[in-house]
């Protein structure tokens, strides 16, 4: 017996559909709205750590998720220069456990693909171009929905997983937005050089902070971190001679890099780097928010995948093993999941604060450390 016979959820992205997934597998009947009008096919990369990945495993798509990805192990941070020099070569901390990689990195829309085939599967309603507009409460145990203006009915439960911009938090009143931490990211997908084996990332130089990360045999997503500005003008094409001439301080496999970029074979997009948690009770009645709706954080630590995941998880086990949704499940699930989410957002932001300070003092090894053994406890 579950606490929900039927679920609405907001998004489209892996918050939404772990939570799909998880509730379709305990019996439940779930329908999935996406204001987008299909999957998202194009983006770049992401990095997933071991935490990430057990809960692929539970979902029922880690093999799948394993072969369209680049599994590895260890973390490098470099200084600028000629010769690159290794700042810290990071311990391998298995935060999923001694069953999974430490970490590994994949191209995003593949990642979004798989877990939609395995939502299909199990059953799950998956409808694009279909915006949540409207929320009403019924009777304090139903939650009626509006979809593009119209009322798709009621349900026990409506979990926003609706990204950063969430409507859904909006329509149940939370304030807590996303704020700007004044940095930008630049991002691009290109090919992978052979000495490319783990991330590495470059603190320092012309940018706050550069670097790879493998997501398969013959790929890589690239990244460069500079002070946040206004590019929304900017075409792809200007957009890969800002990153060409950004990397110009940073060797080693650099160079193939800006050949890719010079060549226009790369994908490149730009985006500010946020930050936000939403400080109490992530519900309001039967209405949730989850993942980058609840929390958003820069990358700099590359936890917020999992943490999306981990929400999904945590709400889908809590949903499932009890009889009625209450105060009791709320408060369970707000204590296994803010102070979690809240020291991954703290801990991101702060690298991130330590370079635009230009704090050289700063333990940036020991922070990333320190986070990853935190995660290796299961949430």
């Amino acid at each position: 017996m579950t606490a929900v016979s039927n679920v609405a959820i907001a998004g489209g992205g892996v918050a939404a559909l772990a939570t799909a997934i998880q509730l379709a597998k305990a019996g439940v009947t779930v329908d999935v709205f996406e204001q987008k009008p299909e999957l998202s096919a194009i983006g770049s990369g992401i990095t997933l750590q071991g935490n990430a990945l057990r809960v692929f495993d539970a979902l029922g798509v880690w093999p799948s998720i394993r072969d369209a990805g680049y599994v590895f192990e260890g973390l490098t941070l470099r200084a600028p220069g000629p010769d690159a020099p290794i700042i810290a070569e990071l311990p391998e901390v298995k935060s999923g456990g001694p069953d999974y990689p430490a970490a590994m990195g994949m191209y995003r829309p593949d990642l979004n693909r798989i877990l939609l085939e395995r939502a299909e599967e199990l059953g799950v309603r998956v409808h694009f171009g279909a915006p949540v507009t409207g929320l009403e409460a019924i009777g304090g145990d139903t939650v009626e929905v509006w979809v593009g203006g119209e009322s798709v009915g009621p349900y026990d439960l409506v979990v926003g997983a609706d990204g950063v911009h969430s409507a859904v938090r909006e329509l149940i009143g939370i304030e807590t937005t996303p704020q700007s931490t004044g940095m930008g990211i630049w991002r691009a997908f290109v090919s992978r050089p052979d000495e490319v084996e783990h991330t590495e990332l470059y603190y320092g130089g012309p940018a706050y902070i550069a670097g790879y990360t493998p997501t398969g045999d013959d790929s890589m997503y690239v990244y460069i971190v500079e002070a946040a500005q206004d590019r929304a003008g900017v075409s792809p094409e200007d957009g890969a001679r800002i990153m060409i001439e950004q990397s110009r301080a940073y060797s080693g496999p650099w160079q193939s890099i800006r050949d890719d970029l010079a060549r226009g074979d790369a994908r490149v997009n730009y985006t500010w780097f946020t930050s936000h948690v939403v400080p109490e009770a992530w519900n309001r009645g039967r209405v949730v928010v989850i993942g980058d709706a609840a929390h958003s954080c820069p990358p700099t630590i590359a936890q917020g995948g999992a943490q999306a995941l981990e929400d999904a998880y945590v709400l889908t086990e809590l949903l499932v093993a009890a009889d009625t949704v209450d105060e009791a499940l709320w408060s369970a699930f707000a204590a296994r999941r803010l102070p979690r989410a809240q020291a991954v957002v703290d801990a991101s932001v702060q690298l991130g604060q330590w370079q635009l300070e230009g704090n050289r003092d700063a333990d940036a090894p020991g922070l990333i450390f320190g986070i990853a053994q935190r995660m290796a406890q299961p949430a």
